[in-house]
Order: structure tokens, then sequence, then C-alpha cells
């Protein structure tokens, strides 16, 4: 029995002994027996890994600005800085790249790429999220055992600060749960070791040990406070405990108050595949950015949280449900692709736009969207919003083309998540966006590590007035430069 493992064992006995604080402090301590009892096979942990892995990234990074520090990579136009900054290479992001064409890769892997090589529980069907951390951390696929191992270490880092449920209690119901779910993570600003560790005058060649464990102490924490967010405002406020042997996928379906197989299986598809899409998207590049003023995983991530709560970023799905059910109302029963079509175009019309079509960056069906709907396929056919959902990606794509305004005119993600969610009567649409902030924990974190690890500094890029560019732009244009 390994030394972790054989402390932990007897600080359980002493524990019990004592009684400890109604049972807590023994169940967290039994949490991380089982934790302990994961790793004691040999193989290397995350951590370990990762400390064995960073030094030569970020030797490799310090190469590069060396020799190539000074090559023009890029061109920024002037509709570019008042357009949002689009398509302008400036950021860095190690975990994935998002092709137009061809989609998101993790690590040089696509969806259905992870979904054959990632690990799978024993009873189900699709990777587990926390082997897409292991891989967007590390780029490489963890063994089975390795993913045990962090299930468990998740599992042993769950239990919320008193003050924290205390504050989700005295929440109002009609707050909406994204703005419940980015309270609470700020209030676990108490726990930050990262934070204590900084304010203690810690080297800065141990920031990324640091931001490594609040990291997964917060990816513990996460599908506690969702799930208590969910029972409180839509159901009687009692959350299960949580299963040191069950995966987070599992968890997170149980602790909500699901126990069908399915389910759990599309929380595990769910937490994979929305968990990370590049860094420029609004709540990876906040937590990114906020993360870069060296403020703890807690505050970085709220941070983007509050950035996907927003209707043009995560909580377009809540939108698109919403609008689902307007057409389902209006049309009465007639799914037929002329009906569609004149809704779709009556939207268009009216000067709406068809929620969960078009995207910023792809120019093709979001292969997240595929990936859904091939789960729909294989699990319920003929459900009937999935049929309207398919008559819609039918119709919808020509309509939108024939528009001309839509650059991409095919579906992305959010045009489908909600569909799968009714079906097995996670019906609260309001409480979507939250399930998407804690899948997007698992691709943001592993980058404010790796920030850390190689020494990333503060994200500052410059900014002109409006003036300004006019004195600039004609500058360039007396000097003969391309208009």
């Amino acid at each position: 029995m390994s030394t972790t493992m054989l402390s932990t064992r007897n600080a359980l006995a002493r524990g019990l002994l004592r009684g400890s604080n109604n049972g807590l402090q023994s169940k967290k301590l039994l949490l991380q027996l089982v934790a302990a009892r994961c790793y004691s096979n040999g193989e290397k942990t995350l951590k370990q890994r990762f400390a064995e892995i960073f030094p030569e990234k970020a030797e490799e990074i310090k190469k590069l600005k060396k020799e190539h520090g000074k090559t023009v990579i890029g061109e920024v136009l002037l509709e570019q800085a008042y357009g949002g900054m689009r398509g302008i290479k400036g950021l860095v992001w190690e975990g994935s790249v998002l092709d137009p064409e061809e989609g998101i890769r993790f690590r040089g892997r696509t969806i259905p790429d992870i979904q054959k090589e990632l690990p799978k529980a024993a009873d189900g069907d699709e990777p587990l999220p926390e082997a897409i951390f292991w891989l967007l951390l590390t780029g490489e696929v963890p063994t089975e055992s390795q993913v045990k191992a962090l299930s468990a270490d998740l599992a042993s880092r769950s239990e919320l600060p008193q003050h924290v449920e205390q504050l989700l209690d005295s929440l109002p119901k009609n707050l909406h749960p994204m703005a419940q779910f980015s309270i609470a993570v700020t209030a676990l600003e108490s726990e930050s070791k990262f934070a204590k560790a900084y304010a203690q005058g810690v080297s800065k060649k141990d920031y990324w040990n640091y931001t490594f464990e609040d990291s997964l102490d917060l990816l513990g924490k996460l599908p506690v406070i969702a799930s208590k967010i969910y029972r409180n405002v839509f159901k009687d406020g009692k959350v299960a405990a949580i299963d040191g042997n069950a995966d987070y996928g599992k968890n997170l379906a149980h602790l909500l108050g699901f126990q069908n197989k399915e389910f759990v299986d599309l929380m595990r598809l769910y937490l994979t595949i929305h968990s990370d899409h590049e860094g420029g998207n609004v709540s990876a590049h906040t937590t990114h950015l906020v993360g870069s003023a060296l403020s703890s995983p807690y505050l970085s991530l709220a941070a983007g949280l509050n950035g996907l709560a927003g209707p043009l970023h995560g909580r377009a799905n809540q939108e698109v449900l919403e609008w689902l059910f307007k057409l389902r109302e209006e049309v009465k029963g007639d799914y037929s692709k002329e009906t569609i079509e004149k809704y779709l175009w009556d939207t268009l019309n009216s000067g709406r736009v068809v929620p969960g079509y078009g995207h910023a960056v792809l120019r093709k069906t979001d292969p997240r969207y595929t990936a859904q709907r091939e789960f729909a396929l294989k699990h319920f056919p003929d459900y009937e919003l999935f049929k309207l959902v398919s008559t819609i990606y039918d119709v919808a794509p020509k309509v939108l083309t024939k528009h001309g305004k839509t650059k991409n005119p095919w579906p992305n993600v959010d045009s489908h998540s909600g569909v799968l969610l009714q079906y097995y009567g996670l019906t609260e649409a309001s409480f979507y966006t939250v399930l998407f902030g804690v899948s997007r924990a698992f691709g943001v974190l592993p980058q404010l590590i790796i920030d850390r690890a190689v020494g990333q500094p503060i994200e500052r890029p410059k900014s002109f007035s409006t003036e300004k560019y006019i004195e600039l732009v004609n500058s360039i244009k007396s000097k003969g430069g391309v208009q």
C-alpha cells in the first residue's frame, strides 16, 4: 500500500472514531481514500505527466519566439478591428484548433477520432470528459486506469464550503441559473490555493502547480454547484451524494436526479464535445484574459461564465429551444418542408435570425451538431422534436443561402443540444447554459495551467480611437499603401 493511501486510510479511521463534524469530514476522507486507491497502480498521474511535459514545451515556445518572433503571421484590416476582431491571429491556444471547413480538432483529433480513441465507461459508448481534460492538457490519450483515477480524484474534491452552500440556498429562484453559477464560482475564491500561495510570495516557476490544484478542485465542485442550482430552482432542493467510484458524467447526471443510462451517456458526450472550441470564443478568451492578470482559476472561470451567459454565445441553446417551441405551436403539427420553409422565410423577413444556424468561423455543419444528431438517431429517431429539427436541417441551409445574408447557412452545436435534453426530461431550458459552463471548464482550465507553466504574460492588445484610425488610414493611403 502506498504511503498516501496508508495515511489517508489512517486519517479516515481517526475521523470515523471522532464522528468528524457529523460525518462530513469522514465522507471527504472516504472519497480521498477511493482516489488514493485508484492512483496506487503505478501509472503516472495527470499532474506527474504534465510536470514531465511542460518544461520541454516551455523551451519550444522560447525557441520559437527567439528564432521567429519578428515573423509577420498575418495582416489586420480596418473592418476586422470594427468587426469583433474576427480572423485576427493573436492568441495562443494549445488544446484545439478550429478549421472553417473541417471543424474542431482537439490536439489534432476530430470528434469522431475522440469518440473512438478516448476511454469510455464500462457501461457506456461515449468518451469520458475526464479523458478530454487529460488530452487537452498533455496532448496524450490517457489509459482507462488513468482516467478512472482522475475521476476518483475529482470526486474527492467535490465538497462545497458551507458558505457557498448557504449562498446558493439564499439566492432567489428567479435569478437566472447562469448568474447563480457565476456567483458560486466567484465565492469559491475563498478556497484558492493559487491566491494563498501568491500572497505568500511563491516563485513564478510554481504558479502552474497551484493553478493545477485550483483547477482540479474547481472541476470537482462544478457538478455539485450545477446540481444544487438545478434542484433549488426547479425541484426540491435536495442533492444526492457524490459517488467516489463513478465517473464525472454519471455523477453529474445522478446529482441532477437522472438515473437513465442513456442520459448518463449523453452527459459524457455533451461534456466532452462542448469542452473546447479554440481560444477566441468569448468564454475561452475571457477566462484566458482574466487569468493572464494572475487572477485565480475561480475568478477567471467566473468571468468566462459571465461571457458564456450571453445570448450570442452559450445562452443560444436556450433561445433555439424557445424558438422551436414557438414554431411547433404555430405550425400545429404540420412538419412538412413547405410549412417549415414558409416559417423560416417569415422569420427572416421580419428581421429576425434563425437561431442555431451560422457560426463566426465554421463554414459547414458543426461536427458537434452531427455527433448529437447521431446520438438521437441511435436512441430516439421517432421523437417528435427530433423530427422537427431534422426537417429544419433539410430546409434551412437552402433558405439561408437564398436569403444571402448568412456566411454560414449550416447548423451549429446549439441547434440540437436542447432536443436531446428535452427527450430525457431535463426540460428547463434556462438551465442548459449551466451544463455548457460545466463542460467549457474542461477546455479553458487546461489552458490556464499551460499559461502559468510556460510563463505567458498579461494580455494587453493595442486599441485606437476612431479618430486615430482615420489618421492611420489616411497616412497609409498617402504613402501609397494597399487599400
